[in-house]
């Protein structure tokens, strides 16, 4: 007879479900994140499992590395490309937990690779430093489209205050405003400033850019 298994993977705590070749439920149980319990819980299936499915979420190493230390087939679920059925109405961690190891027992599992010990540091660290880069261009990026607003609305200021003070000048009532004129001129000069130091801020810290 042959068995598969699946687990829900949480924080704290992950749901097993196994079955057999026929669909038929063997196991299920909630347990909490501890590698004895869990070994525990596979051992009398062991020589039968054809695989053992972790869902792919943040905190999948510990688990992955002890299952494959102790010799068990484990396949790494791809949360992102698995849909269950159409029209189902509930679904829990038991029910994911089945299911992962339905899709392994029909050969539909999409899964993803399982980085070596030795890799997971650098992609760790690429990882950070690609979500870093995205957000520094997100911020630049907002920061110039707010620079360029606040631009345009103080060009329309001078405008304003420009025809104002022709028309000041021709009925004799001409005195300029201070913060007409001001106005441009403090808003640029603080633009480049707040631009300047962001730029500045971000070459210090980024050590990858």
């Amino acid at each position: 007879m042959q068995v598969y298994a699946g687990i829900d993977l949480h924080s704290t705590n992950n749901y097993i479900g196994i079955i057999n070749d026929q669909d038929q439920r063997l196991y299920r149980k909630r347990l909490p994140n501890d590698t004895g319990k869990i070994l525990n819980a596979l051992a009398p299936y062991k020589n039968d499992l054809k695989g053992v499915v972790v869902e792919s979420t943040y905190n999948w190493y510990w688990l992955v590395d002890a299952l494959q230390e102790e010799g068990y087939k484990v396949h790494l679920a791809n949360p992102s490309a698995i849909r269950q059925y159409e029209g189902l109405k509930h679904t829990d961690d038991k029910s994911d937990s089945f299911w992962l190891a339905h899709m392994l027992r029909l050969n539909i599992l999409p899964t993803g690779y399982i980085y070596p010990k030795e890799e997971r540091p650098v992609r760790d660290l690429l990882r950070r430093r690609m979500f870093f880069v995205r957000q520094r261009t997100a911020q630049i990026l907002s920061f110039q489209r707010w620079k360029q607003r606040i631009l345009q609305s103080g060009s329309l200021l001078m405008r304003r205050s420009s025809i104002n003070a022709k028309w000041r000048r021709r009925t004799g009532s001409w005195q300029p405003r201070r913060w007409q004129t001001n106005l441009p001129e403090r808003l640029t000069t603080s633009s480049e400033i707040w631009y300047l130091l962001i730029r500045r801020n971000y070459s210090a810290n980024n050590r990858f850019g």
